[in-house]
C-alpha cells in the first residue's frame, strides 16, 4: 500500500531558511532580506533564490551548502536547487541601515550610553613587551568561555593580530559597512587586511584617526560583550583618538618586570589622568622563566615590575590599580603566535595559558565601565 508523501509548504521552507545564518553577519538570512524567492514544484522539488550581499562573496559556497542542507531537511522535499543572485545598490543600502538599527549615519556604537560592550585598550609604554600576544590570547580565552568578542588591531604601523589570531580572511564590504573576518570565535579587523603583502603603512595623525574611526564605526561588530583594542606603544595619536572616540574605554597596561620597561609603562598608563579613563589593571608579561631542570623560576628580566607599575598608577590616579596577573616566559606562547593558535586554546593548562585564562576570567566577569562618559575632549583633527 502506497504512502502519501507530504507536500512541502512555503512556510515550512522559509522556516528552514530562517535557521541559516549569514556566515559573516551571523544573523538569519531571512532577517537580512537575502531570500529572493521560494518555488515549490508538484513533485516536491524546491528552487530557492538567494541574494548575496556583494559580487564575488567569499562565503558563497558556504551559503549555498547551508541553504541546500536546511531545505533538504524539510519533510516532503525531493530535491533542492539554489540560485545565487547579488543585491542591488538599494538593497545593500537598506541592509546597512537595518544592521545599524535604523541609523543611516556613522556612529561608534560602543560610545553610546546604552552600549553594554566592555571596551579594553591594551597599552604599553614600549614595544616588545608582548602586548599583542596578551591581546590575542585574552580575546580567544574570552570567546572560549562563551562571550562575543572583537579585536581592533589599532597598532597601524606594527599590525600583527591577524597572523597571531590565525585569520587570513578578507573583509567584505556592504555599501559603507565592513564585515570583519573571524577566527577562534573572535571578530577581528586590521589595516593589514587592506595592504598588499607586508607593505608598510606611512601615515600621519589625521589618517590614523580616520582609520580607527572606520574600524569602530564602519565595521559591523554585532552585539559584542567585549571589544579589545591592541594599541601601539606609547601615548601618541591613536591613544588620544581612542579617548575621543570611545571615552568609556578602560586601559589595560602590559609591562615586563625590568625597571626600564616599568617606568615607561607607568608613563603610558598615566595618560588616563588626562583622558579621564579608568585603568582596569596591569599585566606583567615575561615574569620569569621556569627552569626545565629544577623548576625554579629564573628572573631573566628582573622581578616586580608589574607591581611597581600598579603602585605608581595607583598614586597617580588616586584609584586602586591591581596587578591582574603575571605571565611566565613560555615558548608555547611564542609558537602559538607564529602559528595563529593562541596558547589558551592549543595548550590551556601550560603556565602561560593558565595565567592568561585567569586574567581573562577577571576581565570577563566585570560589568561595562562607565567612567569618562563626559570627557569633554575636543578632537584635534576634524574630517
Amino acid at each position: 500500500m502506497a504512502t502519501d508523501t507530504p507536500q512541502p509548504t512555503d512556510s515550512a521552507v522559509r522556516a528552514a531558511l530562517a535557521t541559516v545564518n549569514d556566515p559573516e553577519i551571523h544573523r538569519p538570512i531571512t532577517d537580512l532580506g537575502m531570500v529572493k524567492s521560494v518555488e515549490i514544484a508538484p513533485d516536491g522539488s524546491v528552487a530557492v533564490g538567494i541574494y548575496l550581499t556583494v559580487q564575488g562573496c567569499p562565503m558563497r559556497d558556504t551559503i549555498h551548502s547551508e541553504v541546500t542542507a536546511a531545505v533538504r531537511a524539510v519533510p516532503g522535499v525531493s530535491g533542492v536547487r539554489v540560485e545565487l543572485d547579488v543585491m542591488s545598490d538599494a538593497q545593500r543600502k537598506e541592509l546597512a541601515t537595518t544592521l545599524r538599527g535604523g541609523q543611516a549615519e556613522r556612529e561608534v556604537p560602543f560610545a553610546q550610553p546604552g552600549s553594554l560592550t566592555r571596551v579594553y585598550c591594551v597599552a604599553s609604554g614600549k614595544g616588545g613587551v608582548g602586548k599583542s600576544s596578551v591581546t590575542v590570547n585574552l580575546a580567544a580565552a574570552l570567546a572560549a568561555r562563551g562571550q562575543k568578542v572583537g579585536v581592533v588591531d589599532a597598532d597601524i604601523y606594527g599590525h600583527s593580530v591577524p597572523r597571531m589570531l590565525g585569520t587570513d580572511g578578507t573583509p567584505t564590504q556592504v555599501e559603507n559597512m565592513i564585515m570583519p573576518p573571524s577566527a577562534h570565535g573572535v571578530k577581528v579587523i586590521s589595516i593589514g587586511m587592506f595592504t598588499p603583502g607586508n607593505a608598510p603603512v606611512v601615515w600621519r595623525g589625521p589618517m590614523l584617526h580616520r582609520a580607527l574611526q572606520q574600524f569602530l564605526a564602519d565595521v559591523y561588530w554585532g552585539d559584542l560583550d567585549v571589544l579589545l583594542l591592541d594599541l601601539p606603544p606609547g601615548t601618541g595619536d591613536i591613544a588620544i583618538s581612542v579617548a575621543q572616540l570611545v571615552p568609556n574605554a578602560e586601559i589595560l597596561v602590559v609591562t615586563t618586570p625590568q625597571q626600564a620597561a616599568a617606568e615607561v609603562a607607568e608613563r603610558a598608563g598615566s595618560i588616563a589622568v588626562q583622558t579621564h579613563q579608568k585603568i582596569v589593571g596591569v599585566v606583567e608579561n615575561m615574569s620569569g622563566l621556569p627552569c626545565p631542570h629544577c623548576d625554579e623560576m629564573v628572573d631573566v628580566f628582573g622581578s616586580g615590575g608589574g607591581q611597581r607599575v600598579a603602585d605608581g598608577l595607583t598614586r597617580t590616579t588616586g584609584a586602586e590599580v591591581p596587578v591582574l596577573g603575571t605571565i611566565p616566559i613560555d615558548v608555547r606562547l611564542r609558537e602559538g603566535g607564529d602559528e595563529g593558535k593562541p596558547v589558551v586554546l592549543s595548550d590551556p593548562d601550560s603556565p602561560a595559558g593558565t595565567a592568561l585564562r585567569t586574567i581573562a576570567d577577571a576581565l570577563g566577569g566585570r560589568q561595562r565601565g562607565l567612567s569618562g562618559l563626559s570627557l569633554g575632549i575636543t578632537p584635534r583633527n576634524k574630517f
